[in-house]
């Protein structure tokens, strides 16, 4: 099965509280079983941690990351339900990782809901145009737009971006396995991430390499 209908999706997600992609990935698992589906998502934890989702997080930990030679350095606060899993070294991993993949990749946003919407108008606006000047005709530039937006959201917004020490995954995705492993929800909530220099004409560097490597990954 190399294609899963888009209600088949939606069925999923209702019925289990999983998220969007990682119903489709069930659904192809199974070739489109529904209940197989049901049980792969379970397996995993990813049900019962969409689940734990919409509890109310006001515990947690706000935490430093200092890259070498204090060039750049990121605050990040990530809360949990209770204090006592923010003491766990489960938690404070997750929330290390989290500062280095702030450190090293550079985002601008928590999750695609807090980019204001003109800045989202304004990149459409540039996509639009360049889709335009590919020579693209006005009925697919829309398109075009949309998934072009999408790649982008993936640059700027933390739980979008791929993890750095496992690409093939997201940093939402590992927040979510570990909801389902440790049993609370998770929830990032802000950080701010400062860089010597920034903003002045300077020798661009691969900073993520820099802070796996410091990491001795």
């Amino acid at each position: 099965m190399s294609e899963v209908p888009a209600a088949m999706v939606k069925e999923l997600r209702e019925k289990s509280g999983a998220g969007m992609m990682d119903c489709k990935k069930a659904l192809l698992a199974v070739e489109g079983n529904l209940e197989k589906a049901i049980d792969f998502l379970r397996e995993k934890g990813l049900a019962s941690a969409a689940k734990k989702s919409g509890r109310i997080t006001a515990e947690g930990l706000v935490e430093s990351y200092i890259h070498a030679g204090g060039r750049i350095g990121v605050l990040v606060e990530v809360n949990s339900e209770t204090d006592f899993v923010a003491k766990t070294a489960e938690f404070k991993e997750l929330v290390k990782d989290i500062a280095m993949q702030i450190a090293a990749s550079r985002p601008q946003y928590v999750d695609r809901d807090e980019v204001p919407e003109n800045v989202v108008a304004k990149e459409k606006e540039i996509l639009a145009a360049q889709a335009a000047n590919e020579g693209k005709p006005a009925k697919i530039v829309e398109k075009m737009v949309e998934g072009r937006i999408d790649k982008f959201f993936k640059e700027i917004c933390l739980l979008e971006q791929p993890f750095i020490k496992d690409p093939d995954k997201t940093v939402r995705q590992l927040v979510t396995e570990k909801i389902a492993k440790i049993g609370e929800n998770i929830a990032v909530r802000r950080f701010v991430r400062y860089e010597l220099g920034e903003g002045l004409e300077k020798k661009q560097d691969d900073f993520a390499a820099e802070v796996l490597a410091q990491a001795g990954k």
